[in-house]
């Protein structure tokens, strides 16, 4: 399954609470990615809050748009990656 970055820019900054609510909110933004074939891996976050880098698997980067639109979070850029190890070359 190819592999994404996602850069989003939250200009009020990402408001998950870490609580409860916070969880949900995590798993249900997993649930709707998994209805259009797309897995959350992880996500880096600034200090201010105000941008995200988020990995993800997806078929492609029109899946990755759906289900950003599925869960409303903003999408600046998408872009395929790959890993680069430091220790791949021993």
């Amino acid at each position: 399954m190819p592999r994404y970055m996602v850069h989003r820019t939250f200009p009020d900054g990402l408001q998950i609470p870490v609580t409860e609510e916070g969880a949900a909110a995590c798993l249900g933004v997993v649930g709707k990615n998994a209805d259009v074939g797309v897995t959350w891996v992880h996500s880096y976050v600034s200090d201010d809050k105000q941008t995200t880098f988020c990995v993800y698997d997806g078929p492609d980067p029109e899946a990755i748009r759906r289900a950003a639109e599925r869960t409303g979070l903003p999408v600046h850029q998408i872009t395929k990656v790959s890993v680069l190890d430091p220790y791949f070359y021993r």
